[in-house]
């Protein structure tokens, strides 16, 4: 309903045979190529706001080109990023095209190493600049470096300060930039360590710089680095003479998944597009561990790597939510238990009155969870249906039993994403009227004043599209009741871990808790959480942005949210339903990174992020002075 930016994904491809292997078994050399397109395509749902690739040939002469790059901007990006490529391809004649030999030795993007990344801002900064891979060169092969990554780190003021103690002078201000001249300084000084170990060995020039390059130890050069590194993150690196490495965050709030056989390693974001891309079973797949890192060296030998201890597991239930693809056959049953589990909430909204009530979904993420709640709705029938049988006696009527044996849950599809209309009117009240129309609805579908009208969705995190748009135009249809279903809990806290949720203002439950709060006279209570975040000055103990839900039930702040997006011309009664952190809990088990929902972050950035977010949105309500006493007297009537 309301679109979550993610940022990103990732991709890695790694050839274990010659170019002219692959040429000849598959028809082309172009085989990576096409399997990095693939690969990035089928992850397009992680970031259209831009993509780029990176490419390593391992075989280069002195004087040519061996580390590649090309980016772009744009929901478009991945096809700009290859028609770029293969316009690269263009001047050489058919004869030459068809030649592995030929092509690995004198072409641009032939190589054996590659990377993609997709690409969603998190921090509100664009342009081409910010579009992964990131490059850092060298004149030696060893010490070039490109970095991608799927993570937001919490500590950037640390990390620079990392940096900056070691005498380096950063350029720019940003968390990628900053791993990159980390990774950048250890591999400068991993090159360094072997140079003086081999010359000390008798080695010289040439035979250094080949030592070198079969013997860096990049489990080194990353300990050291992410050592200090808070946040969810995969990040992926390649240098110019091969090595390559991925590794996770200890936390497991990221995720990456590889396959290896004899031919070659590939790494993504999800676990089904390498399925698809490669044709392989999930069973072959492997997923990376916290802290853990896959390595792969310069000859191909493939390893993996402990390189940081796991910490308190907290893998992202917002990827088997809403942002991971659904064709994973975990994630498919997840999302359908997350809709089963909603099956007595919705019930006893509805007064448990099936006959009249209509079930149906908005499209198109929350289908999966329409699932769910359509076998729970009807396990809950059948139970009815053998209850009536049975009080029938042992001689029942035919007519009787088919009665009985007739009763069904209705379902149709009543909302209907629309054509994407642009809103390139900007004066308010025109743009809010077309944005009323990107959701239809089918006529006919509902009784008008008789039938309830349950809708589900996978998230409910502003409102906006509800109030603007879905409320208005499902009321066209005159149901007794619209019950919108969140198959996700309250949205009450911002992530920080690499999606772009709204900030605190804009929660709908966020603003439901305080009007509860003004409402019932405990706008104290705000205060007093602002001055205990404010207390503990960036040093994170305690999430006390937790103290303005507490006086509530989630059920107070549903009814409130509610209440707060019917507009006075809605003629429906409307109703929410939110799953509960227990039914989320029971539907994804491994993955209890709920931060969204409890505020339960598992770093310490998390926790301090969340407290400053929650300084700030007050102190852009009021002022306060050297000892935080209030002196806008404005205060309680500006909240």
């Amino acid at each position: 309903m309301e679109i979550l930016k993610h940022e990103c994904g990732v991709v890695m491809i790694r050839l274990l045979k010659p170019v002219e292997y692959y040429h000849q078994k598959y028809g082309s050399w172009m085989y990576p190529l096409n399997k990095l397109y693939l690969l990035m395509e089928k992850q397009h749902n992680r970031g259209q706001e831009g993509a780029g690739i990176a490419c390593v040939k391992l075989e280069a002469e002195p004087g040519e080109e061996y580390m590649f790059r090309e980016r772009a901007l744009g929901t478009d990006a991945i096809t700009e990023v290859f028609g770029e490529i293969h316009k690269k391809f263009g001047n050489y004649s058919s004869a030459q095209l068809a030649d592995p030999i030929f092509a690995k030795e004198k072409l641009p993007y032939v190589g054996e190493l590659y990377m993609g990344h997709l690409r969603y801002s998190t921090t509100g900064k664009s342009g081409l600049s910010y579009i992964h891979p990131f490059l850092r060169r060298n004149n030696w092969r060893a010490r070039n470096l490109a970095i991608c990554g799927n993570f937001n780190m919490t500590n950037v003021d640390e990390i620079f300060e990392d940096i900056t103690s070691t005498g380096q002078h950063p350029r720019h201000y940003t968390d990628t930039y900053f791993i990159l001249e980390q990774l950048g300084y250890g591999l400068d000084g991993e090159s360094e360590r072997l140079f003086t170990k081999y010359e000390s060995e008798g080695l010289e020039n040439i035979a250094i710089t080949q030592a070198i390059e079969e013997n860096i130890d990049l489990t080194k050069v990353i300990g050291k680095a992410a050592a200090i590194w808070d946040g969810g993150y995969v990040i992926c690196g390649a240098t110019g003479s091969g090595e390559s490495f991925s590794i996770r965050d200890p936390w497991g709030i990221r995720t990456a998944f590889y396959y290896a056989d004899d031919e070659i390693v590939v790494l993504a974001s999800e676990r089904p597009v390498i399925q698809t891309a490669m044709n392989v079973s999930s069973e072959n797949i492997r997923e990376l561990q916290p802290g853990e890192a896959l390595l792969i060296s310069k000859r191909g030998k493939i390893r993996t790597a402990q390189i940081l201890a796991p910490k308190n597991f907290s893998s992202c239930s917002f990827e088997r939510i809403y942002f991971s693809r659904g064709s994973d056959i975990d994630i498919y049953k997840e999302r359908k238990k997350l809709g089963e589990n909603l099956t007595d909430k919705i019930l006893e909204h509805i007064d448990y009155d099936t006959e009249n009530s209509v079930f149906s979904f908005i499209p198109n993420t929350a289908e999966v969870a329409f699932y769910g709640m359509m076998e729970g709705l009807n396990k809950y029938l059948n139970t009815v249906k053998s209850q009536k049988i049975q009080a029938l006696g042992n001689q029942p009527t035919e007519a009787e039993l088919n009665a009985i044996l007739s009763l069904s849950i209705r379902n149709e599809k009543v909302a209907l994403k629309d054509i994407k209309l642009r809103t390139f009117i900007t004066e308010g009240n025109s743009r809010n009227d077309l944005a009323a129309h990107v959701y239809d609805i089918t006529y006919g579908t509902i009784n008008p004043h008789r039938d309830n009208l349950v809708v589900i969705d996978d998230s409910i995190v502003r409102g906006t599209t509800l109030k603007q748009s879905i409320i208005s135009i499902l009321d066209r249809l005159l149901p007794k009741k619209i019950i919108f279903v969140s198959s996700s809990p309250q949205i009450r806290y911002p992530d920080y871990y690499g999606i772009d949720m709204s900030s605190m203002d804009e929660f709908i439950a966020f603003k439901a808790a305080v009007e509860l709060l003004k409402e019932q006279n405990k706008v104290q209570i705000i205060l007093n959480a602002y001055k205990k975040a404010k207390k503990q000055n960036g040093h994170a103990i305690n999430n006390y942005v937790k103290d303005i839900y507490a006086p509530f039930t989630d059920e107070e702040i549903s009814r409130k949210i509610a209440q707060m997006l019917t507009g006075p011309e809605v003629k429906s009664d409307i109703e929410i339903v939110y799953q509960t952190i227990d039914g989320l809990r029971d539907a994804c088990p491994d993955h209890p990174g709920d931060w969204y929902f409890s505020g339960n972050y598992p770093t310490p950035g998390g926790v301090r992020m969340v407290n400053q977010a929650f300084i700030d949105y007050m102190e852009d309500i009021f002022l306060t002075d050297d000892k935080n006493r209030i002196y806008n007297i404005n205060f309680f009537n500006r909240l």
